[in-house]
């Protein structure tokens, strides 16, 4: 079966991210960190964006890697190969 390519507005993206459970968007969020530079200047986009409140800062590192990659960390590009220690 072949793999669906899905555009979606900014807003709709963010409206699915909704649907996802805290563990699902923290395990999107670890494979996609780990595949990012480990800097400072690198995580302070995210901090920027999601002051203290680390659900919007697992959207913003999910958002800035489907940009990157064109899709989600456990689907496609590098976040595929990371393998996480708890995988529930």
């Amino acid at each position: 079966m072949a793999d669906e390519e899905v555009e979606m507005t900014l807003d709709a993206f963010d409206m699915y991210l909704d649907t996802l459970t805290i563990r699902e968007l923290q395990k999107e969020c670890a494979r996609a960190i780990s595949t990012m530079p480990a800097d400072s200047n690198s995580l302070h986009k995210f901090n920027k964006k999601a002051h203290h409140n680390s659900h919007l800062w697992y959207k913003a590192v999910i958002t800035s890697y489907v940009y990157e990659h064109g899709g989600m960390p456990s689907e496609i590009g590098p976040g595929t190969e990371v393998t996480l220690l708890i995988d529930d």
